[in-house]
């Protein structure tokens, strides 16, 4: 993936993980691309601010967090750059396993560069696949991925089909509330129904979704703010 070398052509994660630093880590796709992919592979069982921060907290601790460099250490020194001085995740000695493995697979399936996994054009599909491959990594974690690498960091791939929405609380009650869906849906509900509104780029949906759910349709219906929601009036609960 080419970027320009003005940094206003460099795409960015469109969520900020609280920590500059920890961004720009992320979004350092030219060095670290495997940052990113740590980055995803961590957003599970944790808050996503926190977890995003994990690759950097751990190129704290090494002097080099090249591919490489990152290769030569062990399960057990993972596991301690995981939880001293303080733990990295909730559950640090899982991710420690997942990240060992991750950093291995990297090294023996793309010589070491995190950036072959999306790049040359593959198919949505193909790019899911590949993140399924990880250790760790879901359906949601997979899809997620895919879905920000297109939708944030620009990510040409020959189609989007694949690219699900990744069903979270936030998601997950607005299409809800929106009646998109029935009021007790699942979260595989959710999916086919975002697939069949927007059958070539079902991922598309997910970020309003999440924006919407997060700002303004909260989990107490009595502190929703319906007047500030750009879907107030389409939606059967803010009529209610």
């Amino acid at each position: 993936m080419q970027f320009g070398k003005d940094k206003r052509d460099v795409p960015v994660f469109s969520e900020s993980s609280g920590v500059p630093d920890a961004d720009a880590l992320v979004n350092n796709f030219r060095e670290f691309p495997h940052a990113f992919v740590f980055a995803c592979l961590m957003d599970r069982g944790e808050k996503w601010q926190r977890a995003w921060q994990v690759p950097y907290e751990i190129s704290r601790r090494i002097p080099d967090f090249s591919i490489i460099t990152l290769s030569t250490l062990s399960l057990d020194q993972l596991t301690e750059f995981m939880s001293q001085p303080k733990k990295l995740h909730r559950y640090f000695k899982k991710m420690s396993e997942v990240l060992y493995h991750a950093i291995q697979r990297i090294v023996r399936e793309y010589d070491g560069h995190a950036e072959r996994i999306w790049i040359g054009t593959p198919s949505s599909a193909e790019v899911v696949y590949r993140f399924l491959q990880f250790e760790g990594a879901g359906p949601k974690i997979a899809t997620m991925a895919a879905n920000i690498l297109a939708r944030d960091y620009k990510v040409e791939f020959s189609d989007y089909y694949s690219v699900d929405i990744s069903v979270d609380v936030h998601v997950l009650r607005v299409f809800r509330r929106l009646g998109l869906c029935r009021s007790n849906a699942s979260n595989e509900e959710v999916i086919y129904k975002a697939r069949a509104l927007s059958p070539d780029y079902p991922g598309r949906l997910d970020l309003p979704c999440w924006i919407i759910g997060k700002n303004w349709c909260t989990v107490e219906e009595s502190k929703c703010d319906c007047g500030s929601c750009c879907m107030v009036d389409l939606c059967p609960s803010a009529r209610q």
